[in-house]
Order: C-alpha cells, then sequence, then structure tokens
C-alpha cells in the first residue's frame, strides 16, 4: 500500500491508482519562514494588534479568529488615488540564524511521506482588503484600475522577494499559499475583472516556485471559486485547497479532475459546529465521498486553511471518519494506514 504522500501523488498526477482517498492534510506538512517572527498577530481575546504592514488586528472572544479592523483611524489605505503614500512593505532580509531556524525544521520532517510546504499569507487580494476596506478594494478595481494595476506590482514584487528567499534557503518541494477569491455563494469579481488584475501576477509567483523545486503548489481559498477554475489551473495551481461544497465538486472533478485536484467539500458550517458528534461527522463523510464517487482530482478535507478545527476533536473526528471510509470501501488496512503517515499536524 502507498504511503500518503505516494498516494496523494496518484490522486493529483493520476500515474498510479490512489489506493484510497487522501485525507485532509495527512500529506502535506505546513512550515514557516523568518516573516512571521516580526509579524505581530494577536492571540484569542486579543485586540488592535499592528502588523508588520501596519494592519490593525483583533480575535474578540467568542470568535473564531482574527481579522483586520477597518475604522477609519486604523484602515492603512485611506485613499487609493494615493495608496502609495500609505502601503508600505515591510523588508524581506532576515539573518542567516533566523532562517535556520525553518530550515531545520522542514529538514527534520520526513518528506518521503509527507510533502513539505512553506505557509504563505495573506495572499495577494487579501493584502490588498486587509490595508483597505475589501468594499472599497471591490470599487477601486473598478474605478481606479491603474492604480490597482501598480499596488498588485508592488504586493508582486514583495512576494518574488520572498519567494526568492524561500527557495534559496528552504528549498521546498511544495508551497502553501492563501488569498480568498469569494464568499460562500459567489466569487469577489467576474472572471473578468479576476483575469485582468490576478492572473498573470499569480502565473509568475507560481511560476516561480515551480521552476525552483515546488512540485505541488497548494492554494488556499475556502469558498466558492467554481468560475475560477480555469484560471486556477493558467497560474499552475496543482490543488485548490478549500474548495467549498457550494461549488458542486462531484461536478468540478468530473470536468477538470484531470488537471487541478479539489481538496475540501468540508465546509465549517457541515461539521465544525457546536453541537458536533463523531457519528454526525461520518454520516456526512460517507455522503460526500460516495458522491465524489473517485479518489483522482479529489481529496476530502476540512475546508479551512490549515490542519485543524474551531471546534477541538472536529478535525480528528473527521480524519477517523476518512480511515473508517477507506478501510471499509478499499479494504485499506488501518495499520499500514497510519504507519504511512506523520504524526497529524494541528495548527488550529
Amino acid at each position: 500500500m502507498m504511503n500518503a504522500r505516494e498516494n496523494l501523488d496518484a490522486v493529483i498526477f493520476q500515474e498510479k491508482e490512489p489506493d484510497r482517498f487522501s485525507n485532509n492534510y495527512e500529506a502535506v506538512q505546513l512550515t514557516f519562514y523568518p516573516f512571521y517572527m516580526h509579524n505581530a498577530t494577536p492571540k484569542y481575546g486579543e485586540e488592535n494588534v499592528v502588523d508588520a504592514w501596519g494592519v490593525t488586528n483583533s480575535w474578540p472572544e467568542g470568535t473564531p479568529g482574527a481579522f483586520p479592523v477597518h475604522t477609519p483611524d486604523k484602515v492603512v489605505i485611506k485613499d487609493f488615488e494615493e495608496w502609495d503614500k500609505y502601503l508600505k512593505a515591510p523588508s524581506t532580509e532576515w539573518p542567516a540564524e533566523e532562517w535556520k531556524i525553518f530550515v531545520d525544521q522542514y529538514n527534520a520532517m520526513d518528506r518521503s511521506k509527507s510533502y513539505v510546504a512553506p505557509f504563505v499569507a495573506p495572499g495577494i487580494f487579501e493584502r490588498m482588503h486587509h490595508c483597505g476596506k475589501i468594499d472599497e478594494v471591490c470599487m477601486a478595481l473598478a474605478m481606479y484600475p491603474d492604480e490597482c494595476h501598480d499596488m498588485i506590482k508592488y504586493i508582486l514584487d514583495w512576494e518574488m522577494k520572498i519567494a526568492e528567499h524561500i527557495c534559496e534557503n528552504i528549498k521546498p518541494d511544495s508551497l502553501f499559499h492563501h488569498d480568498d477569491w469569494g464568499s460562500m455563494t459567489s466569487t469577489f469579481m467576474s472572471p473578468a475583472m479576476f483575469e485582468e488584475f490576478f492572473v498573470d501576477a499569480y502565473k509568475e509567483l507560481y511560476g516561480y516556485y515551480h521552476d525552483h523545486g515546488c512540485k505541488v503548489i497548494f492554494h488556499h481559498s475556502d469558498s466558492y471559486g467554481a468560475t475560477l477554475v480555469p484560471d486556477m489551473i493558467e497560474m499552475g495551481i496543482n490543488v485548490w485547497q478549500g474548495c467549498m461544497a457550494s461549488n458542486d465538486i462531484p461536478e468540478m472533478v468530473k470536468k477538470y479532475g484531470d488537471k487541478i485536484t479539489f481538496m475540501g467539500g468540508f465546509d465549517g458550517a457541515m461539521v465544525d459546529t457546536p453541537d458536533w458528534s463523531p457519528e454526525k461527522i461520518k454520516e456526512t463523510t460517507y455522503k460526500v465521498l460516495d458522491e465524489v464517487g473517485t479518489t483522482k482530482g479529489f481529496i476530502p478535507c476540512i475546508a479551512q486553511g490549515g490542519p485543524g478545527s474551531v471546534y477541538k476533536g472536529v478535525y480528528d473526528a473527521l480524519v477517523k471518519a476518512i480511515d473508517d471510509y477507506n478501510v471499509e470501501k478499499f479494504g485499506c488496512d488501518r495499520a499500514e494506514i497510519e504507519a504511512g503517515r506523520l504524526d497529524l499536524q494541528i495548527m488550529f
């Protein structure tokens, strides 16, 4: 039986028949790089923490995560026509001893069983609407296209420097990159607008990573995005992580599953709820996997952008339910499944 990474390769590249469904993040471990040592983020219950871009973030008690604060006194970009007066990218130069911390972490992971992917977030569009209100960003794309092209180029240049440093120091075999492009039911912009502003930028960025040793590009967008899938393929995305059920995943896999893999299907509202139970999660899991009906081009996974869940125990229960399905439907040996993957990583 194939180990987790080998099975994932069969799911994505389809040169072999997968043994089973790949399971959540079992075949990709997420790692970091020195920027995160210099970028303040709020812990649960903390408010008004300013990050390296000048964005104020809060994580109030009783909420699932942190998000930017966009009151008039705190929003970074106050005028999109003069965005360059307000937006100042942080340094991308970090000392060798800081890089060594993350290089050592990367090299300590068993890459025969799992990909190890630097975690890069937020992405270009998210960076824009973290620094400026999302409604104003979307209006600016229509009203000030030249300024927005310049801003995107500015953010891309910063990301390209990050990419160069990551590939030079860590030399990763994969990348896990965030950029949410929609809500649960719609993209934030039309495919035409998306193509005008973002496709070329991501082709350059992801092309660089591919050209410098990254075999698999995981892109996270926990959203509707079915209308953008051809663009994702053009960008060089191998795996769309966060693909929500609203995308009609069985149809997407049938149409595009030989060109891009869909990693998701389990929205937070479906499984990650206060009244969750192992029984409910197992029932939902079997229903989703039966509906998709193929192990190629699909990775059943919680939609959020990293291993874990809002409610403790949900992620473990989902992993177990998928293991149960693989044992029952494909005759896999549970002990071999577990021996063929690293200990599960929990980020959230």
